[in-house]
């Protein structure tokens, strides 16, 4: 779970980490158990998740390999923060 002092990924980042990863928004639902509608409303900009909500996408995308960047509080990028599987370094 992302603690509060933490910044939160930005509706860009979990965009660009789905589709690195070649995930849809029902993929990535089903596994951070949060609703479709919620990530969608969240990567249009439409509304800002619950912090827990927030925690579980990002922990969802985390454990997946990717590393969110941020320039003190603020959102500035992805990558991976280790190999995944088909992947090579």
């Amino acid at each position: 779970m992302v603690k509060d002092e933490e910044p939160r990924v930005s509706p860009a980042q979990v965009r660009a980490a789905r589709a690195w990863l070649n995930w849809n928004q029902d993929y990535l639902a089903k596994r951070a158990k949060v609703s479709k509608t919620t990530l969608n409303r969240f990567e249009q900009g439409f509304s800002v998740p619950y912090s827990e909500t927030s925690g579980r996408l990002r922990k969802t995308l985390e454990d997946a390999g990717i590393q969110f960047q941020f320039l003190k509080t603020v959102a500035s990028g992805i990558s991976w923060a280790r190999p995944v599987d088909g992947v090579s370094e």
